[in-house]
């Protein structure tokens, strides 16, 4: 039975299944945890080519049936959002891999979590709502490039693999999907002295789009005009910019200045 409060369409096509599981590629060596499960399409398929599986499973009638279907598999009553997926440990000689059907609920909570530790996570594939993906992946420049691209792609490199359609659903969404594969980047792109003050220009300025970013940065953080323009010009941004024309190092730079 799916419960509604949990978002829960379920993947019944084995074919995308087993693409977003060659995606990500797991071997014998590696650990995998698996994002919420649901039914276990990619579950079934995971176990059969990864050497160790851990599903994360909110919903405790279907952790129960799964422990039941696929014994050699641990699944935990967690919430993704809680995990503390920085304390990964990597089995030796293999990799940790993380996947999952992401509820579009909490999708983009989820991803935040998973984004914050590259030095614990090998590989990411993820499914999302696919307006949510396009702005993961988005590059400077256009309407869907935002916080969130930024907050990501400071440590991954992130590939928008796939689009997957509502009839792959049980039941069918009302909107379309897609699978993110990200990567850790070897380094940031650009280092951080202060990177809560650096997540701070980030929000402020997305938080007001049609604003210039100078106009945006001294309403988000409550700072003089004048003081806004000084910064963005000393660190060679246009003050008349807006924010999505900025790339990850001038935010950066911006943010030193300020």
């Amino acid at each position: 039975m799916r419960r509604r409060a949990l978002g829960q369409h379920f993947l019944r096509d084995a074919g995308i299944a087993r693409s977003i599981v060659d995606l990500l590629a797991p071997t014998p060596a590696d650990l995998v945890v698996e994002i919420g499960p649901g039914q276990g399409a990619l579950t079934a398929e995971l176990s059969r080519r990864a050497g160790r599986v851990v599903a994360l499973e909110v919903d405790r009638a279907l952790s129960a049936r799964l422990r039941v279907a696929l014994p050699a598999v641990e699944v935990l009553d967690v919430d993704a959002r809680a995990w503390d997926w920085s304390s990964l440990a990597r089995p030796a000689g293999g990799g940790a891999l993380v996947v999952g059907n992401l509820p579009y609920s909490v999708g983009t909570n989820i991803l935040v979590a998973l984004a914050r530790a590259p030095q614990a996570i090998d590989r990411i594939v993820v499914m999302l709502q696919r307006e949510v993906a396009e702005r993961v992946a988005a590059a400077p420049g256009g309407k869907t490039y935002g916080s969130l691209s930024v907050h990501v792609q400071l440590r991954w490199r992130v590939e928008l693999a796939m689009r997957v359609p509502p009839g792959a659903f049980r039941p069918p969404p009302k909107v379309e999907s897609a699978v993110l594969r990200l990567t850790p980047l070897p380094a940031p792109p650009v280092e951080l002295a202060d990177e809560p003050r650096f997540e701070a220009v980030v929000r402020a300025a997305f938080a007001q789009r049609r604003k210039t970013l100078v106009n945006a940065l001294a309403k988000g953080l409550g700072l003089p005009v004048g003081a806004a323009r000084e910064a963005a010009a000393s660190a060679g941004v246009d003050p008349g910019r807006r924010a999505e024309t900025l790339d990850i190092r001038e935010f950066a730079e911006v943010a030193r200045r300020l």
